[in-house]
Order: C-alpha cells, then sequence, then structure tokens
C-alpha cells in the first residue's frame, strides 16, 4: 500500500489560486482572498472535486436580487 498526500487547488472566475497554507479551512482560505477579491465575501465554497492527487475547490459567487 502506497500512501499519496492530497494538495489542494482553489478556482475562482477561471483562475487558480494557491493553496496558501494547508493548515486553513477552505473557507479560511476564500476569506483571505476576498481581501483581494472583495465578492469572495458572498460566495460558497464547493467541493472538493477529487482527481488523481489534487482536491479542487471552487468560489461560486452567491447569486441574488435586488430589489
Amino acid at each position: 500500500m502506497e500512501i499519496q498526500k492530497l494538495t489542494r487547488k482553489f478556482k475562482y472566475n477561471g483562475i487558480d489560486l494557491q493553496d496558501p497554507n494547508p493548515g486553513m479551512s477552505s473557507e479560511e482560505v476564500r476569506e483571505l482572498y476576498a481581501m483581494q477579491f472583495p465578492e469572495l465575501n458572498n460566495a460558497v465554497v464547493e467541493g472538493p472535486v477529487t482527481t488523481g492527487t489534487e482536491q479542487t475547490f471552487t468560489f461560486v459567487r452567491a447569486v441574488g436580487s435586488k430589489g
């Protein structure tokens, strides 16, 4: 049996974002990237989708209506 370490990858709006710290939760990573992309403050985290040794989390902006 061989143990392989999973690496995390984050995606937002077609952009690949690096994992700033493997010890952070996906929500903490979203909050960190929200400083650069303010619209992530209202986004949700989808995933992870695991492919091989990679886990991909996707930040999806919340869709709402004004009025």
